[in-house]
């Protein structure tokens, strides 16, 4: 039997449309643009695997496509060297690049091992799960209509803007009575703001806000009687932002594109449930194999968020399956 061969890293940007297009408070898109991080290796019995990571440069966290494509390649030469997941904790930062070498790394190993992800990290048996539908920002009329035709579905996540937010909260609660409603406000409120129409989010019946005020405010939130829970997303981003939150927020937004990848995820989600605080578990507008492997983190997750696939025009094939809002595990050729 041959040696194995060294792994080689290719990066890749891809651009997917969006069907129609997403707006939120920082402003609409159209297309989303993804770097996919590709590892391949022929092993010493002839087979030749590949791993692959999926992450969204965000301008918000001043990422670019080109510094995330030269981050993943400047690794290129560790990688064949035999880098793993917690050596790269070491090399590169929290945030898109680390996201999507971290899952193509992982990805890899369970191909060379035909052991999948969850087994290997003692994790829970991907099952089943309801992800959030979102509603991107919009007039109260048009949101109201949108609603309705979701009204089945059993939870509903709302973009709002610092305008209108109870107006538009309301036409969603009209158009669709019965689902669950997270609200996310992406930073876009006050703090004086939020304690004005607190009351009135909790009378709409919305069970979680997202991010209320800009991240570096937290502090104002000291206090407030929390009728609504509060989530920490913007703010939020690794183990280590815990402390610091914890005494404003009931719950974080985990996202691995903040975290760095699925190995900063769960220590984070660790860190929260060691304070006491819920846990959610979102996603940037991306394809399928991007949401996969936080799919591992919905067994210990209060609030699912992983709709990216269903917001675009398209998406991977083999990619996710949906049936409504109920989001299945990954197939192995996709991730894991």
């Amino acid at each position: 039997m041959s040696l194995d061969q060294p792994p080689r890293l290719t990066v890749r940007a891809e651009v997917w449309p969006v069907a129609g297009s997403f707006i939120i408070a920082r402003g609409a898109r159209t297309e989303v643009t993804v770097v996919v991080a590709e590892i391949t290796q022929t092993l010493g019995d002839g087979r030749t695997v590949a791993g692959r990571g999926e992450c969204v440069p965000y301008a918000r966290y001043n990422e670019t496509v080109a510094q995330v494509m030269g981050e993943l390649e400047s690794l290129g030469e560790a990688v064949a060297r035999g880098l793993d997941p917690q050596a790269l904790q070491t090399r590169l930062p929290a945030g898109a690049a680390r996201n999507a070498l971290d899952c193509a790394l992982l990805d890899l190993e369970a191909k060379r091992s035909g052991r999948p992800v969850w087994s290997a990290l003692g994790l829970a048996v991907p099952r089943p799960v309801v992800t959030a539908q979102t509603l991107s920002l919009e007039a109260p009329e048009i949101m109201e209509e949108k609603a309705r035709a979701l009204a089945r579905l059993p939870l509903l996540k709302i973009k709002v803007g610092g305008e209108n937010p109870v107006a538009q909260v309301a036409a969603v609660r009209r158009g669709a009575p019965s689902p669950r409603l997270i609200v996310d406000a992406n930073e876009s409120w006050d703090p004086a703001t939020l304690r004005e129409i607190l009351m009135a989010m909790a009378d709409l019946g919305v069970d979680l806000i997202e991010q209320p005020v800009p991240a570096g405010q937290d502090a104002a939130l000291a206090g407030l009687k929390q009728i609504v829970p509060l989530c920490a997303d913007e703010s939020c981003h690794v183990a280590e932002d815990i402390k610091d939150l914890a005494p404003y927020y009931s719950h974080v937004n985990i996202k691995l594109d903040k975290t760095g990848g699925l190995t900063g995820a769960l220590a984070l989600a660790e860190a929260a449930e060691s304070a006491a605080m819920g846990v959610m578990v979102g996603c940037m507008l991306a394809t399928s194999l991007a949401m996969a492997p936080a799919l591992l983190l919905a067994p210990r997750a209060d609030f699912v968020d992983l709709d990216g696939p269903l917001l675009l025009a398209r998406d991977r094939d083999p990619g996710l399956s949906y049936e409504g809002t109920t989001l299945y595990p990954p197939p192995p050729a996709l991730w894991g």
